[in-house]
């Protein structure tokens, strides 16, 4: 009788161990659970599908913003990362623009306030008298004689400073993109006439906006 205990324990003993040996086995085929991270970024080409196309429009006033505060601080080396790198950056310094208008490479841009050089940048409007200035001083007169970054007005492709002068500027520069800065006045004792305005100039190159033109306009006799 004990010895058919006996066995029939052993028998218990051997299934338990099939059993556990069972178990240990299917926990090994099992894969273990994966997860992502909450602060997982996506990647590089799902976030580039994601970022908005800007328009020309939109390019043009982003560009402008940086020019302007190129201008603003007189840092002609960014200015001059923005132009255009063959043609170069041409100075107007009233609305019709003229061929032999200067125009300033970008390496020439880069240290155009530390040069010394006078040159003749067109006639006053009214005497005839020519405009021989540095660029220093030029930049004083005819670029930033105002804070344009603070301009009461902008647009793109339309003129907001109304004088006699011609504006041709989409003629002597087709296909551009022209960002206009303008303020309507500043006495009122002048009835408007005392406005001004900056132009920036932007046209395609290599896939790529650059700066190609930079305008004054006042009003004229």
């Amino acid at each position: 009788m004990s010895g058919l205990f006996e066995r029939a324990h052993i028998k218990w003993i051997l299934a338990a161990a099939l059993l556990g040996l069972l178990l240990v086995l299917v926990a090994c085929n099992t894969p273990a659970p994966t997860s992502v991270p909450a602060t997982a970024e996506l990647p590089a080409a799902a976030t580039a599908t994601l970022a908005p196309q800007l328009s020309p429009e939109e390019t043009a006033l982003a560009l402008g913003a940086q020019a302007l505060a190129a201008l603003k601080a007189q840092d002609t080396v960014a200015l001059a990362a923005l132009a255009h790198p063959t043609q170069g950056v041409r100075f107007s310094p009233y609305a019709f623009v003229r061929d032999e208008d200067l125009v300033f490479t970008p390496a020439q841009l880069s240290g155009a306030f530390s040069d010394s050089a006078v040159h003749e940048w067109g006639a006053y409007d009214g005497s005839g008298e020519p405009i021989n200035l540095t660029f220093a001083d030029y930049y004083q007169e005819f670029i930033f004689d105002q804070d344009y970054t603070t301009a009461e007005a902008v647009s793109v492709n339309e003129r907001l400073g109304q004088g006699n002068s011609l504006d041709n500027s989409h003629e002597a520069y087709p296909g551009a993109m022209v960002v206009e800065y303008h303020f309507p006045g500043f006495n009122p004792d002048y009835e408007g006439m005392d406005w001004v305005s900056l132009r920036l100039v932007f046209q395609e190159f290599e896939g790529r906006w650059v700066l190609v033109g930079i305008i004054h306009d006042q009003w004229t006799i």
